[in-house]
Protein backbone atom coordinates (compact mmCIF):
# COMPACT_ATOMS: atom_id res chain seq x y z
CA UNK A 1 0.00 0.00 0.00
CA UNK A 2 1.30 3.46 -0.77
CA UNK A 3 0.42 7.10 -0.45
CA UNK A 4 2.27 9.63 -2.58
CA UNK A 5 2.27 13.41 -2.78
CA UNK A 6 3.93 15.81 -5.16
CA UNK A 7 3.62 19.56 -5.72
CA UNK A 8 4.53 21.94 -8.51
CA UNK A 9 4.10 25.67 -9.04
CA UNK A 10 2.85 27.11 -12.33
CA UNK A 11 2.73 30.62 -13.72
CA UNK A 12 -1.02 30.81 -14.30
CA UNK A 13 -3.88 32.10 -12.13
CA UNK A 14 -5.61 29.37 -10.08
CA UNK A 15 -8.91 29.75 -11.95
CA UNK A 16 -7.22 29.03 -15.30
CA UNK A 17 -5.27 26.09 -13.89
CA UNK A 18 -8.36 24.52 -12.34
CA UNK A 19 -10.48 25.03 -15.48
CA UNK A 20 -7.83 23.24 -17.55
CA UNK A 21 -7.50 20.36 -15.08
CA UNK A 22 -11.26 19.91 -14.62
CA UNK A 23 -11.74 19.26 -18.36
CA UNK A 24 -11.34 15.48 -18.70
CA UNK A 25 -10.42 15.76 -22.38
CA UNK A 26 -7.12 17.42 -21.33
CA UNK A 27 -6.03 14.40 -19.25
CA UNK A 28 -4.10 12.62 -22.05
CA UNK A 29 -2.08 15.81 -22.66
CA UNK A 30 -0.24 15.45 -19.36
CA UNK A 31 -0.97 11.95 -17.95
CA UNK A 32 1.59 9.54 -19.33
CA UNK A 33 0.05 6.32 -20.60
CA UNK A 34 -3.42 7.78 -20.99
CA UNK A 35 -4.34 7.65 -24.68
CA UNK A 36 -7.93 8.97 -24.53
CA UNK A 37 -10.32 10.33 -21.94
CA UNK A 38 -13.83 11.63 -22.40
CA UNK A 39 -16.84 12.30 -20.25
CA UNK A 40 -19.36 9.52 -19.87
CA UNK A 41 -21.83 11.87 -18.20
CA UNK A 42 -21.87 13.04 -14.59
CA UNK A 43 -18.66 11.96 -12.86
CA UNK A 44 -17.99 9.03 -15.22
CA UNK A 45 -14.82 9.24 -17.31
CA UNK A 46 -14.20 6.79 -20.15
CA UNK A 47 -10.51 6.02 -20.62
CA UNK A 48 -8.15 4.17 -22.91
CA UNK A 49 -4.77 3.73 -21.26
CA UNK A 50 -1.57 1.75 -21.36
CA UNK A 51 -0.92 0.55 -17.80
CA UNK A 52 2.41 -1.21 -17.34
CA UNK A 53 2.40 -2.37 -20.95
CA UNK A 54 -1.19 -3.58 -20.79
CA UNK A 55 -3.97 -1.83 -22.72
CA UNK A 56 -6.87 -0.87 -20.49
CA UNK A 57 -10.26 0.36 -21.68
CA UNK A 58 -12.82 1.18 -19.08
CA UNK A 59 -14.29 3.77 -16.82
CA UNK A 60 -13.06 5.85 -13.97
CA UNK A 61 -14.67 8.66 -12.03
CA UNK A 62 -13.71 12.27 -11.39
CA UNK A 63 -15.39 14.76 -9.10
CA UNK A 64 -14.60 18.45 -9.59
CA UNK A 65 -15.26 21.02 -6.85
CA UNK A 66 -14.81 24.46 -8.44
CA UNK A 67 -15.29 26.33 -5.14
CA UNK A 68 -12.46 24.42 -3.47
CA UNK A 69 -10.49 24.13 -6.74
CA UNK A 70 -10.08 20.43 -6.10
CA UNK A 71 -10.49 17.22 -8.04
CA UNK A 72 -10.96 13.69 -6.72
CA UNK A 73 -10.71 10.63 -8.96
CA UNK A 74 -10.40 6.89 -8.95
CA UNK A 75 -10.68 3.76 -11.04
CA UNK A 76 -12.49 0.50 -10.49
CA UNK A 77 -9.36 -1.63 -10.36
CA UNK A 78 -7.96 -4.03 -7.80
CA UNK A 79 -5.15 -1.56 -7.07
CA UNK A 80 -7.45 0.67 -4.99
CA UNK A 81 -6.17 3.61 -7.06
CA UNK A 82 -7.57 7.04 -6.23
CA UNK A 83 -6.27 10.54 -5.77
CA UNK A 84 -6.91 14.19 -5.08
CA UNK A 85 -5.61 17.38 -6.61
CA UNK A 86 -5.73 20.86 -5.11
CA UNK A 87 -5.02 24.17 -6.82
CA UNK A 88 -4.11 27.07 -4.53
CA UNK A 89 -3.17 30.60 -5.41
CA UNK A 90 0.29 32.04 -4.89
CA UNK A 91 -0.43 35.73 -5.15
CA UNK A 92 -2.77 36.69 -8.01
CA UNK A 93 -0.95 35.23 -10.98
CA UNK A 94 0.64 31.93 -9.90
CA UNK A 95 -0.69 28.61 -8.62
CA UNK A 96 0.47 25.62 -6.64
CA UNK A 97 -0.83 22.20 -7.74
CA UNK A 98 -0.65 19.44 -5.13
CA UNK A 99 -1.52 15.86 -6.05
CA UNK A 100 -1.93 12.96 -3.65
CA UNK A 101 -2.30 9.37 -4.83
CA UNK A 102 -3.22 6.17 -3.04
CA UNK A 103 -2.72 2.69 -4.41
CA UNK A 104 -2.56 -0.81 -2.99
CA UNK A 105 0.39 -1.51 -5.28
CA UNK A 106 3.79 -1.36 -3.64
CA UNK A 107 5.86 -0.07 -6.62
CA UNK A 108 6.89 3.17 -4.93
CA UNK A 109 9.66 4.33 -7.29
CA UNK A 110 7.59 3.73 -10.43
CA UNK A 111 4.53 5.43 -9.04
CA UNK A 112 6.55 8.35 -7.69
CA UNK A 113 8.34 8.78 -11.05
CA UNK A 114 5.00 8.74 -12.91
CA UNK A 115 3.54 11.33 -10.57
CA UNK A 116 6.59 13.56 -10.92
CA UNK A 117 6.50 13.23 -14.73
CA UNK A 118 2.79 14.07 -14.82
CA UNK A 119 3.32 17.26 -12.84
CA UNK A 120 6.40 18.18 -14.90
CA UNK A 121 4.32 17.81 -18.07
CA UNK A 122 1.50 19.84 -16.53
CA UNK A 123 3.94 22.60 -15.57
CA UNK A 124 5.44 22.65 -19.06
CA UNK A 125 1.99 22.95 -20.66
CA UNK A 126 0.59 25.56 -18.27
CA UNK A 127 3.73 27.68 -18.00
CA UNK A 128 3.61 28.05 -21.76
CA UNK A 129 6.99 26.51 -22.44
CA UNK A 130 5.39 23.71 -24.45
CA UNK A 131 3.63 23.81 -27.79
CA UNK A 132 0.26 22.63 -26.47
CA UNK A 133 -2.64 25.04 -26.45
CA UNK A 134 -4.17 25.71 -23.03
CA UNK A 135 -7.89 26.33 -22.73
Amino acid sequence: MGDYEHTTDVRRPPEEVFAYLADVEHLPEYFSGLEKAWSGGGEVVNVVANVEGERYEGTAWMHADPDAKSLRWGAERASGYHGELFVTGIGDEDSRVTVTLHTERADGPGIRAGLEQTLADLKRILDGSGTERVG
